[in-house]
């Protein structure tokens, strides 16, 4: 059984936790330890939850599965891009799911939440940034319908930098 619930200013720490605990499988080996820690430190942390939790242009929900808590999703609404022609378009900042729920089609389950949450918020697509060594999700987005719209260096600390694709989902 799946259950997608927004997630409030109580859900901040576990949202630390999982943070940290999605972000290291899939990005743990793209920079020096020392960047990654820092990156970790500066941005999975409770307060910076708190913050955002607090902000209502900040959209956190959370997926259980079974009654387990499997990963989170962050979306932006409004969140233009300079790459992207199309306004009132959504930012899908975060899709994390903890390793041991890989396979099971939330994933899919979850983007659908999110794309719907998007349309009924009248947002016209959905943007988001991938490493481009993260095979695994750019595959699953370009299965969802997303193209290669551009590219960005996402910024992992004051001396390390990755390359990522900018990916757009027209609705």
């Amino acid at each position: 059984m799946i259950k997608i619930e927004k997630a409030t200013l109580q859900s901040a720490k576990l949202l630390a936790k999982i943070s940290v605990a999605s972000f290291l499988p899939a990005h743990g080996h793209s920079a020096p330890k020392k960047d990654i820690d820092s990156y970790i430190s500066n941005n999975f942390n409770e307060k910076n939850f708190i913050e955002e939790l607090s902000n209502s242009n900040f959209q956190y929900y959370i997926i259980y599965y079974k009654g387990e808590v499997a990963g989170y999703s962050k979306i932006v609404f409004n969140s233009e891009n300079e790459i992207v022609a199309d306004k009132n378009i959504t930012l899908m900042s975060r899709l994390y799911l903890l390793k041991e729920f890989y396979g099971l089609n939330l994933g899919k389950e979850f983007f659908n939440f999110n794309v719907e949450l998007a349309k009924k918020n009248n947002q016209k697509g959905i943007w988001l940034a991938v490493w481009v060594e993260n095979a695994k999700a750019i595959s699953f987005y370009k299965k969802m319908g997303f193209k290669k719209v551009g590219d960005y260096d996402f910024r992992i600390s004051e001396t390390h930098s990755n390359p990522n694709h900018i990916l757009y989902l027209e609705f």
